[in-house]
């Protein structure tokens, strides 16, 4: 149908194609910027713009596109601009005419400032900023599963601090991806996956290590272990729990290293305490790996700290140099039910019985990938300049109905100062604002400016 499998023309809503006849007379100019006007959290972590430009506005359109755009608009009921898209395709050689700036990626900002804005740099386009807008308000998602990410690692962190010897040695690996089997789709595993991975350095939803790979250009951006699921050991039979268990450990426990076992397939405490603790016992210290084991059903604090007294029991432990219990030979990774409060429920119930969140990592998926939508930090882009007839026009909205909605005016910037940030007007005719941090990372089809990974991470570090 075209030169490639998206057509940027098609990818917006159906009203946007009428759109293009409903500004002032000699519009030229249309600016919108992208905020978090509130929601859940107090702030959110910039992050997924620079994957939804490469993948999708790096490419230009062809004829076959424009065509196809037109046929569709005709049958669905909306008028088409096909003098405008020809425009594009013969005088900017298929590349959106737009300038688009952003934070940097991995940088925390407080809710209701400008995180993107983006304006058209050919008067005959000004109806293209809003053309986009559906396209590039997909970033909430993103942006939101980063920061719900750092928020639990902001979590984890506090206990790590309360109870371990080495908080920033282990908080990388204790927030572990489950999510891509429990998305809408592929790409929003690999976004949404790549997100997490800004705040965490292990998963297993392999398109979102891809996806920070590759749009982010870093040779491996997580890691992940060895690790049973229910079928590898219910297939054994339950009269073989033991061998099925002694199967992972021949396979797997080397020295130094780490391996996963589920042992909840029938009962997690007799599999703590007898078949861990007792037949597999000198087994598991022979080995010299580290035997995670993963409880997968009832409630979670109750269940964590269960598995912990029991594994106590009969693996012993250390007390560190916080006063708190590090058991030996053993470690447990709760999968089951993991959301930021559950979390929370299970640190506070371990460090209360005095075992460090040493012990206990954490794997999390439809609450991290899935569990989110627009409204969660409430997420919109609007409008708030546009020049018509020669002259320059601050635009907003300001419902009585619902003042959380009122939008800003003017072309927008944003600044920070003495570590504050502040959405502030740009000058007229002035770009320059002394302490922007907006940068420039879109223009008339290219990236300007692009972050590896290891920028985005020391970004958004704590």
């Amino acid at each position: 149908m075209c030169n490639n499998d998206h057509n940027i023309i098609l990818d917006t809503d159906s009203y946007k194609a009428s759109h293009w006849l409903q500004y002032p007379p000699k519009t030229t100019s249309v600016f919108s910027y992208i905020e978090s006007r509130g929601g859940r959290d107090k702030e959110t972590v910039m992050f997924g713009l620079q994957y939804i430009l490469q993948r999708y506005l790096t490419k230009n359109i062809s004829i076959e596109d424009i065509d196809e755009a037109e046929a569709f608009f005709k049958a669905h009921g909306e008028p088409f601009n096909r003098k405008g898209w020809v425009h594009i395709l013969m005088e900017h050689d298929g590349y959106l005419p737009l300038k688009i700036r952003a934070v940097p990626e991995g940088v925390t900002v407080p809710v209701s400032n400008a995180l993107v804005t983006v304006e058209n740099t050919c008067p005959d386009c000004f109806w293209v900023t809003s053309w986009v807008e559906t396209m590039l308000m997909r970033v909430w998602y993103p942006i939101t599963v980063a920061t719900e990410s750092r928020e639990i690692k902001k979590l984890i962190m506090s206990y790590l601090n309360l109870s371990s010897d080495d908080p920033k040695g282990e908080i990388n690996f204790k927030l572990h991806d489950f999510g891509s089997r429990g998305v809408s789709s592929q790409e929003s595993a690999g976004i949404g996956g790549a997100a997490h991975l800004v705040n965490f350095m292990g998963s297993d939803t392999v398109v979102g290590v891809l996806t920070a790979n590759r749009h982010y250009k870093t040779p491996m951006a997580a890691f992940s272990i060895p690790a049973a699921e229910h079928s590898t050991i219910t297939s054994w039979g339950k009269e073989n729990e033991a061998e099925a268990y002694l199967n992972m450990l021949r396979n797997f426990a080397k020295p130094g290293s780490l391996v996963a076992v589920v042992s909840d397939s029938y009962d997690i405490y007799n599999a703590c305490e007898k078949i861990w603790g007792e037949t597999l016992k000198q087994e598991v210290i022979d080995s010299g790996a580290v035997v995670v084991i993963r409880p997968d059903s009832g409630d979670p604090a109750t269940v964590v700290l269960g598995c912990l007294e029991r594994l106590d029991a009969k693996f012993g432990h250390t007390i560190n140099t916080k006063g708190y219990k590090v058991l030996n030979n053993v470690r447990i990774i709760q999968g089951d039910g993991v959301n930021r409060e559950s979390i929370r429920e299970i640190l506070m119930s371990a460090t209360i019985h005095g075992y460090s969140a040493t012990n206990v990592g954490f794997g999390m998926g439809g609450a991290l990938l899935q569990q989110h939508n627009r409204d969660t930090q409430r997420f919109a882009m609007k409008c708030s300049h546009i020049v018509a007839n020669g002259k320059g026009i601050d635009v907003f909205k300001d419902p009585i109905t619902d003042t959380g909605k009122r939008s800003k005016k003017g072309r927008l910037d944003l600044e920070i100062f003495e570590g504050r940030y502040e959405t502030v007007p740009i000058p007229n005719g002035d770009e320059k604002v002394p302490y922007s941090i907006l940068q420039t990372v879109f223009l008339n089809g290219k990236m300007v400016r692009e972050y590896t990974f290891d920028e985005v991470r020391k970004n958004a570090s704590l």
